[in-house]
């Protein structure tokens, strides 16, 4: 029987292109053939975002673009996965009559059933079920990251409960893996070759606190940092009222950790910060950054911030503006809120125009990007680990990668123009001129493996 060729589309977060290699796993080789052409396959795979009204909109526009390799391909089945069915299952089955199989975020081990399921019954098929599910270390899985470097989720779900957000709603509440699944998974990932190693979950600071063995982030990383053959090890979401001083003196110690913290704070007024059901305010969040820098100087911090929060007045924005200003983060994302049905926030009075939102959101992201110019110049002249990860998109006569500074897909780069290196490979670089968001450098010979520490 020839193979049936499958192209699986992931928007959204790493959590979601996580949850579609499990996905991409769940299929027999001797049945499917994974493919990147969607004008090619047979199966065409949507896996999908609703996090806020842009992703939405996104999915919907992906979904319908696709839908057209059925009449002008060779697209016979189209699935849709993921956050947005799992919210909306009865409005897309009516208003996309295209999509033969509609699947929630925890439905991935069902996917081979659930296509032979459409294709003996020749209709559309709603197999929607509860978010309960969590891949292990035994779960197969095909990575489609780079060979060098991937993401691990550590938990599922979320407990936090702010008011604006739909996790709870789409991925459940909080399930963590553990720390012997986690360790096997990644032993076998660096076994592989992957030099780095990007610890993802909604709150990777709950990691632990919904299972009965005590286990915490700050054990799973004493294990993982034993591992061979792996470099680095990022920690990614990381909400402030988690971030212990045993982590912080953890990261500062071991050299296999990456001095990068992504913490998201959505805001700095007391007053909107408790509107969000956020669990620490603007003293609170000053204590946490004055704890991090003195304990890890040389770390990099990435945050974002929600504008136009409902019943955020001018004043309130122009505190978050000011503080922002006062330069406390390497790296800053400012979204616009977005008013999600289901969420107690979406019932709140005094709802800010969009033009509200977009003007703060232009006025937040140019005071970043002075900062961000002047954090990177202040790292010329300095000589730094990079990972090398190929050649630049506008020219292949530069290479091109990251520092432990900048985390894949959200930060800058690195563009190499004096020395070589194998894709993969952990240089030394020595930073000759930035821009707002890049960094450029010329290797230093002789070039070596150094660990995230070694800045």
């Amino acid at each position: 029987m020839e193979r049936q060729k499958v192209c699986l589309v992931s928007l959204g977060c790493p959590k979601n292109l996580v949850d579609a290699e499990v996905m991409l796993g769940h299929l027999p080789e001797d049945r499917f053939e994974i493919i990147v052409d969607e004008s090619e396959a047979d199966i065409i795979i949507v896996n999908t975002c609703s996090f806020i009204k842009e992703a939405k909109e996104e999915s919907v526009e992906t979904i319908l673009e696709v839908a057209d390799y059925k009449t002008n391909g060779h697209c016979r089945l189209l699935a849709v996965c993921g956050c947005l069915p799992q919210r909306y299952r009865e409005e897309l089955a009516e208003d996309l009559p295209e999509v033969d199989l509609f699947m929630g975020t925890g439905d991935a081990p069902r996917i081979v059933e659930l296509l032979d399921a459409v294709e003996a019954g020749a209709q559309a098929l709603q197999a929607v079920g509860e978010p309960e599910f969590l891949y292990d270390h035994t779960t197969p899985r095909v990575t489609s990251s780079p060979f060098y470097s991937t993401y691990v989720k550590i938990a599922e779900g979320c407990a936090n409960l702010c008011s604006y957000c739909v996790i709870p709603q789409v991925r459940g509440t909080l399930r963590s893996r553990s720390i012997a699944s986690v360790v096997d998974e990644v032993r076998t990932l660096a076994a592989a070759g992957v030099k780095e190693i990007n610890l993802i979950a909604q709150d990777i600071t709950a990691y632990g606190s919904d299972r009965d063995d005590g286990a915490r982030i700050e054990d799973l990383l004493r294990e993982l940092v034993k591992i061979e053959g792996l470099a680095w090890l990022r920690l990614l979401y990381a909400y402030p009222d988690g971030i212990s001083d045993e982590l912080l003196d953890l990261m500062a110690s071991e050299e296999k950790i990456c001095n990068y913290l992504d913490i998201p704070l959505q805001h700095i007024d007391d007053a909107v910060l408790a509107m969000m059901n956020r669990r620490v305010d603007e003293a609170g969040i000053r204590s946490l950054l004055d704890r991090i820098r003195r304990r890890i100087p040389d770390v990099t911090l990435r945050t974002s911030f929600i504008v136009g929060f409902p019943g955020e007045t001018e004043g309130q924005f122009s505190r978050l503006h000011e503080f922002v200003k006062e330069g406390h983060f390497e790296r800053v994302g400012v979204f616009r809120y977005s008013r999600e049905e289901g969420t107690s926030a979406a019932e709140l009075e005094e709802q800010v125009p969009e033009r509200t939102k977009r003007t703060r959101y232009h006025k937040l992201m140019k005071a970043q990007n002075r900062i961000s110019f002047r954090k990177n110049r202040d790292l010329v002249g300095r000589t730094e680990p990079v990972l090398v990860e190929g050649y630049s998109e506008e020219t292949d006569l530069l290479l091109r990668g990251r520092s432990i500074r900048q985390a894949p897909d959200v930060d800058g780069q690195v563009y190499i123009t004096a020395g070589q290196a194998e894709v993969g490979e952990i240089v030394m670089l020595r930073i000759t001129d930035s821009s707002d968001y890049d960094l450029i450098g010329e290797i230093v010979e002789p070039s070596s493996l150094p660990s995230a520490a070694q800045v």
